[in-house]
């Protein structure tokens, strides 16, 4: 009788140097302590002494000096004696993202991005059309153009003449501008649950896949709370929740004014956030109202949805969170933009922008 037989799964990593264990690890440390070495090391060394993760061979300070040795950490300055992340650290903790996030990706030519009509483009399909003035000779169907040749001038008096040539069609490529907004709010952390950190995971995994697989596309990453300001991709580690409430109208003003100046026809905006909004600023001064949806603030977030709309800058909201008052919101948000949101679980928010931001790559330019 034949048939499968179960086994517990045990993790591929017996050909791991101790370091890299450890590196392992520590890489998640860095990103929950927003790039506090010495606290890092610090969690690293109770997590040692609780699981025995180490032995006599290879410990913490061994680790420390090949992070040192490395180039991964390095002294904050001549006289301070602290260790900050290295740039080097910055890029690792980018592919690391990269690969636990968005590690289903099937390696592809830089720079592909294929749509599904056909047009302009270095992608061939396995259509032909008879050569036109102007197409490059590299999409030249070499086979069809000789076929065409020796049936109508035959094979003794062979030429090849431009009724003869035949090029591939090929896919239209559309270039693709978005910007990422971060809710850094208070409630990022509220209850003991970190919701920050999967945020930044994600924002870096997203970065990195950008700028290696699509380097024609763009990525801003915006934060919002009180107030909306743009950040480098490298600072994304760092970033920390503060005493901020939600002010996402701030955050979609800055949106639109970085995309305005893109100039590019195939924009889109990603917020990642798990409430609702509670802030707006009027004049000078802050209006701010933490309990239920407050009706001004409501408005001016929704007539900043319905505006992205006519400029055709689909809005997809992220909401990890799963309130009914808020779902409801997020629902009337999204109606209003005609964007899509995203109900996620902590574990499952990489996956989502990841396919959208597949999919909506693909749309033609208009």
């Amino acid at each position: 009788m034949q048939g499968w037989r179960f086994s517990d799964f045990v993790p591929d990593d017996n050909n791991a140097s101790p370091f890299d264990k450890l590196f392992e690890i520590f890489k998640q440390l860095i990103l929950m302590t927003s790039g506090n070495v010495t606290e890092a090391l610090s969690w690293l060394t109770q997590l040692d002494r609780q699981y025995k993760i180490t032995d006599n061979e290879y410990g913490i300070a061994d680790f420390m000096q090949d992070l040192a040795d490395k180039g991964l950490i390095e002294k904050s300055g001549t006289r301070d004696l602290n260790m900050v992340p290295s740039a080097k650290l910055e890029i690792a903790l980018r592919k690391s993202a990269l690969k636990d996030i968005f590690g289903k990706i099937k390696k592809s030519r830089p720079g592909k991005h294929s749509g599904k009509e056909s047009g302009k483009g270095d992608e061939f399909t396995s259509d032909v059309r008879p050569y036109e003035f102007g197409d490059p000779m590299e999409h030249l169907a070499m086979t069809n153009s000789i076929r065409n040749a020796q049936i109508n001038n035959g094979i003794e008096e062979f030429k090849l003449n431009q009724e003869d040539l035949e090029v591939y069609e090929t896919y239209n490529q559309s270039q693709m501008s978005t910007v990422l907004m971060i809710d850094i709010s208070h409630s990022m952390i509220l209850y003991g649950e970190d919701r920050i950190t999967p945020a930044k995971r994600v924002a870096m995994a997203l970065s990195e896949l950008i700028t290696t697989r699509y380097p024609k596309d763009t990525l801003d990453v915006i934060v919002f709370g009180d107030d909306s300001w743009q950040i480098a991709i490298k600072d994304l580690p760092y970033l920390e929740v503060g005493p901020f409430h939600t002010n996402t109208v701030a955050g979609l003003e800055l949106a639109m004014e970085i995309l305005k100046k893109r100039r590019n026809p195939n924009r889109q905006i990603f917020m990642i956030t798990d409430g609702k909004p509670t802030c707006i600023k009027k004049g000078k001064k802050y209006y701010k109202n933490s309990f239920g949806l407050d009706r001004t603030i409501l408005n001016r977030t929704l007539g900043l949805a319905l505006k992205c709309r006519k400029l055709n800058i689909p809005i997809t909201t992220f909401m990890i969170a799963r309130d009914p008052y808020l779902v409801q919101f997020v629902d009337q948000f999204t109606q209003t933009n005609n964007g899509k949101a995203f109900y996620s679980g902590l574990n499952g928010l990489g996956d989502f922008v990841f396919h959208d931001y597949k999919n909506n790559k693909y749309r033609k330019n208009r």
